[in-house]
């Protein structure tokens, strides 16, 4: 069983009442797994009762601010919650937790920052950091990762993929994350066997997306809508109804701190 929360739901635009920029966490049995992790993420997982420490790894699906502003915090908490003054003190000692990164060079800027909080950022636990790739990368007893590049950041010179999407499989259910996408047709060799589809509309209108997905028939899967951008903000209801129009009552519209139990 797996319990995902939308920890924020909003697309990169400037402060909203409504929602936080994208973050989503997965949490199966005494593990948690991070898909991107904007803003105020770690602050609103720890309110919602999930125990960071518990965190088994994170995922990056590219390294926009909207999408990796709440992590330099996340960490720091890791590092803050297991000091020896706290109540879990000591809790990840000896720890080994993943870091997935389309981009080093901005983890080592994180790194840095890091640094210039007290106590120079030493841990007593290990993040271990790498780049997601196209294929299965990251496979534990809970789930497997696989990445899928993109074209949101364009077509690399160096031919080095800087944005991912994510096949996240669990026994026998299997989610996509889309990540930011130039196109839906990206994600069109992910949609067989795809039990949920968590697709971004921050830079696509619902129409378009359901009637792209409407195309396919191969996938019967539910939708839930991430990253929401203005024309979702603007008109909720309305680009819900004009959505179950198209695919029915198996679409959603995510908002932050809704939970899924799959």
């Amino acid at each position: 069983m797996m319990k995902l929360t939308f920890l924020g739901t909003c697309a990169g635009t400037e402060p909203q009442a409504w929602g936080h920029h994208s973050a989503l966490i997965i949490a199966i049995a005494d593990r948690l797994y991070w898909f991107d992790v904007g803003e105020t993420a770690a602050y609103t997982a720890h309110l919602l009762g999930y125990d960071l420490l518990k965190t088994e790894a994170i995922f990056i699906s590219h390294t926009h601010m909207d999408h990796i502003g709440g992590l330099p915090y996340l960490l720091w908490n890791l590092r803050k919650l297991n000091l020896p003054y706290m109540p879990q003190a000591g809790a990840i000692d000896g720890r080994r937790i993943r870091l997935f990164i389309p981009d080093v060079t901005v983890w080592q800027g994180i790194a840095q920052l890091l640094r210039g909080t007290e106590g120079n950022f030493e841990l007593a636990f290990q993040i271990e950091v790498a780049k997601p790739h196209d294929g299965l990368f990251f496979a534990n007893d809970d789930i497997q990762v696989s990445g899928f590049h993109n074209r949101h950041m364009g077509t690399p010179a160096d031919g080095v993929w800087r944005s991912f999407s994510f096949q996240i499989r669990h026994g026998t259910t299997t989610l996509v994350y889309s990540g930011d996408i130039e196109a839906v047709e990206e994600l069109l060799p992910l949609l067989p066997n795809c039990d949920l589809l968590l697709i971004e509309t921050g830079h696509h209108s619902v129409e378009a997306v359901c009637t792209r997905l409407a195309a396919e028939p191969q996938f019967t899967g539910a939708v839930y809508f991430t990253h929401n951008g203005a024309e979702i903000r603007a008109e909720p209801i309305q680009m819900l109804l004009l959505a179950r129009k198209i695919l029915g009552d198996r679409v959603y519209i995510a908002r932050d701190g809704m939970t899924i139990v799959v």
